[in-house]
C-alpha cells in the first residue's frame, strides 16, 4: 500500500465545516454523497433542455471556482458542472484517504456513472488534466471530448519554479512549510499563488483578488487542507515516477475522444515544451498556444479557451458523428504511471491563435480554424505543432480569481 492510500486522520464524516463557499451569480452548489466520498458540485442552469453535459476538474490546490469564468461562456453549448475533488473546495476528504491520481479518477468516474450524465465533455487543468486523461483512457464511453489546460503529464526536466510544489510530496515538507509560512496572511498567500499561476497577475480584478483572499481564509480553517494538498502532490509525483502499461503517456495514446490541448507560454508549473509531445501522444488532437498565458488559461483567457472548444465541437461533430465506444476495464488499485514516447497522432483540423489589440474580440473563427487577427504562429492538431516561435494571445478583460493550483 502506498503512502497516498493510508487512511486519512479526518474522514468525510468527521471533517468540520468552515465558512460558506462563494457561489457566483447564476451558479448553484450542491453536495453529492457516493460510496466512500462526498463531492461538492458547482453547476449552472442549462440554457435549454437537451444540451450535452460537461464536467470540469480543477488542479492541485484549486477548486470548482477555477472554472467560474469559463462556464458562462459555454452556456447554450453544454450543461456545465464542476467538481470539487475530495479534500478540496467544499468536498471533505475521502473516507480511505486515497489522494492518488487513480483515486481522484475513480471519484470522477463514480460521479459520472451515478449521475447518468455520460458521455460528458471532460475538462481538466493541471492535476485535473492528468485525472481527466486517465478517465478518458479507462472509460472512453464516458467522454465525448477532452479539453486539457496545462495538463500535468510526466516530464523529466521539471521547471525550477515548479520544484517547491513537487517538494510538498516529500515526507515532513508539509509541516516544515506550515511552520515557515505561519506568519503569512491570506493576502500574501494569494499574491504568491497568483504570481506562480498567472502569466500576468495584473489581469486579476480587484473583486477577483478579494474573492480569492476570502477563499484562502476559508481553506486555512480546514484542518485537513495540508493533508489533502500534500497527499495529492505525492500522488502526482507517484504518477510521474512509476512506469509500465499504466503510464499517463501510454494512457494518453489510448484516448479515443477528440482532444483540445491548451498551453500557456508563461506557465511556470507545466513546461511549454511538453505541448509538442502531448500533441503527438493524443491521437485526435488540436493544440492552442497562448504565449501570454500562465498555468490557468481558463481563468486568464476564458474567451480564447471557449472559442477553441467551440471549434473542437464543430470538428468533432463533423468527424465522429456521435459514435458510441465501449468502456475499458479499470486498472488495478494503486497502479500509477510515468511517461513513454508515443507516436501515431492523426489529424484533427488546425488551429491558429494570434495576438490582437486590447479590447478587440478575442477569437474569431473562419474556415474551420480558431484565429485572431494579428501576428501569430499556426498550431495544427494531430501531433503537428508549428508555433514554436509564434507569438499569440487572445486579449480580453481580466477574468476569474487566483488560486488555480497546479
Amino acid at each position: 500500500m502506498s503512502s497516498t492510500e493510508l487512511p486519512s486522520l479526518l474522514t468525510a464524516t468527521a471533517s468540520p465545516k468552515a465558512s460558506a463557499v462563494r457561489v457566483a451569480p447564476g451558479e448553484r452548489l450542491r453536495s453529492v454523497r457516493l460510496p466512500g466520498i462526498t463531492l461538492s458540485v458547482r453547476s449552472r442552469p442549462p440554457a435549454r433542455e437537451g444540451l450535452p453535459p460537461a464536467l470540469y476538474v480543477h488542479g492541485l490546490g484549486g477548486s470548482s471556482q477555477n472554472w467560474s469564468a469559463l462556464m458562462p461562456l459555454l452556456d447554450g453549448l453544454v450543461d456545465s458542472e464542476a467538481l470539487d475533488l475530495p479534500g478540496f473546495g467544499d468536498s471533505p476528504p475521502p473516507d480511505d484517504g486515497n489522494y492518488s491520481v487513480t483515486g481522484h479518477a475513480r471519484a470522477v468516474i463514480r460521479y459520472v456513472d451515478s449521475a447518468g450524465r455520460g458521455p460528458v465533455h471532460l475538462f481538466g487543468n493541471s492535476l485535473g488534466g492528468a485525472i481527466a486523461t486517465r478517465v478518458a483512457a479507462l472509460r472512453p464511453d464516458l467522454v465525448r471530448t477532452l479539453t486539457l489546460v496545462s495538463p500535468a503529464l510526466p516530464e523529466l526536466r521539471v521547471q525550477r519554479t515548479a520544484v517547491p510544489t513537487a517538494l510538498l510530496a516529500l515526507p515532513g515538507m508539509s509541516a516544515l512549510f506550515t511552520r515557515f509560512t505561519k506568519g503569512w496572511s491570506a493576502e500574501q498567500r494569494v499574491r504568491g499563488v497568483t504570481a506562480l499561476c498567472y502569466g500576468d497577475p495584473g489581469r486579476v480584478t480587484e473583486e477577483g483578488f478579494r474573492n480569492a483572499v476570502e477563499e484562502m481564509e476559508r481553506r486555512l480553517q480546514l484542518p485537513y487542507m495540508w493533508d489533502a494538498l500534500t497527499r495529492s502532490a505525492r500522488g502526482l509525483v507517484d504518477a510521474y515516477t512509476l512506469g509500465g502499461q499504466h503510464s499517463l503517456w501510454r494512457q494518453a495514446e489510448r484516448v479515443l475522444a477528440p482532444t483540445l490541448l491548451v498551453y500557456g507560454r508563461r506557465d511556470q508549473l507545466v513546461g511549454y515544451r511538453m505541448a509538442q509531445r502531448a500533441a503527438r501522444s493524443f491521437r485526435d488532437s488540436r493544440l492552442v498556444s497562448l504565449p501570454d498565458a500562465g498555468h490557468v488559461a481558463m481563468m486568464e483567457y476564458p474567451e480564447a479557451v471557449a472559442a477553441a472548444f467551440r471549434e473542437l465541437l464543430a470538428d468533432a461533430g463533423r468527424s465522429r458523428g456521435g459514435a458510441d465506444v465501449e468502456p475499458v476495464d479499470e486498472e488495478p488499485s494503486g497502479s500509477e504511471p510515468v511517461g513513454s514516447d508515443l507516436v501515431g497522432a492523426s489529424p484533427a483540423g488546425s488551429t491558429s491563435v494570434g495576438s490582437s489589440p486590447a479590447g478587440s474580440s478575442p477569437v474569431g473563427s473562419s474556415s474551420g480554424a480558431v484565429g485572431v487577427s494579428g501576428e501569430g504562429g499556426s498550431v495544427s492538431g494531430g501531433g503537428s505543432v508549428g508555433a514554436d516561435d509564434g507569438d499569440a494571445v487572445a486579449e480580453g478583460p481580466p477574468k476569474g480569481s487566483p488560486g488555480g493550483g497546479s
